[in-house]
């Protein structure tokens, strides 16, 4: 039972509210905008790493790039952030700070107003403060992207280190695997976190774990994988499209990995309609509500 309603009823309702929402036309238009998001995004973040007192981080996040995405997507990625970042990092920061952002900012602003559509609000930010929401999330993703990876880095560095002192033992090595994703899920964990915390329009307590970010992060890491494991093995992209199939790759990742966000907010707001102090649909303020129709406007 959850919330006094049984699995089945539950997930019928969850059937019924990614129908009514159009969540796969949703998770279409968040594939296009993170598509046109993703390059300022990782160039902005390549152009700030050089600064930073640790070595190797930018390996790190390319690394993982290179094990989520498919081989093709990663490839034209990869190519585009190297040709961009070899040439002009300073002057990327210097003159072109704002629009970079603005740019990388584009997504998550797609993302909140597709979370608005989970909650049945409207948008009620005016378009200043929307977009100042979208690149504070942007910054604070950034954040924790190199705040993560740095972990990893220093983590390869004190494994390196100790192996260098002790040998380097099965146990040592599988620690270190584990450590690796465990900080990979717990960044993820965050990261939704804040996405379902401030994204939408609606006033909610901050959770570190829920539902939906829990299926969040376990189904991006499954599709992320079973996808690259697909193109790899099964798809040729290239051979049917040219040069556009590593564009075409990419949309598709992105495109689930939106769906994965949008239907975890969905559970989300789902169980929180049940909740007898849970909001209903339509409403921004948590509490006042004591049962009844979870889908009552």
């Amino acid at each position: 039972m959850i919330h006094g309603v049984s699995t089945k009823q539950f997930l019928r309702a969850l059937s019924q509210e990614i129908s009514d929402d159009n969540v796969f036309n949703g998770a279409a238009a968040l594939g296009f905008y993170l598509t046109l998001a993703i390059f300022p995004a990782i160039i902005l973040l390549m152009a700030i790493i050089p600064y930073l007192p640790i070595d190797r981080v930018d390996e790190a996040i390319m690394d993982l790039l290179g094990q989520a995405l498919p081989a093709e997507a990663y490839d034209m990625v990869a190519g585009v952030v190297h040709e961009v970042t070899s040439e002009r990092r300073g002057g990327l920061l210097s003159f072109g700070l704002l629009g970079t952002l603005w740019a990388a900012s584009t997504g998550m602003y797609a993302i909140m107003q597709q979370l608005n559509i989970t909650y049945d609000v409207k948008e009620a930010r005016n378009f200043l403060r929307a977009r100042a929401t979208a690149l504070m999330l942007s910054l604070l993703f950034g954040l924790l992207v190199l705040g993560a990876f740095s972990l990893i880095v220093l983590g390869g560095v004190i494994q390196d280190w100790i192996g260098a002192q002790l040998g380097f033992s099965g146990a040592l090595l599988t620690f270190f695997v584990i450590f690796r994703w465990v900080v990979i899920v717990l960044a993820l964990l965050l990261g939704f976190a804040m996405i379902y915390r401030y994204a939408p329009n609606v006033e909610q307590k901050f959770k570190f774990v829920t539902p939906g970010s829990m299926f969040g992060v376990i189904l991006l890491i499954a599709v992320s994988l079973g996808f690259a494991i697909y193109t790899s093995n099964f798809a040729d992209y290239n051979a049917t499209y040219g040069s556009i199939g590593a564009v075409i790759v990419l949309m598709l990742w992105l495109y689930s990995a939106g769906l994965v966000i949008l239907v975890g907010s969905e559970i989300n707001a789902l169980l929180e309609h049940y909740s007898s102090e849970g909001k209903r649909k339509g409403e921004k303020k948590e509490g006042g509500r004591r049962g009844g129709d979870p889908t009552a406007r």
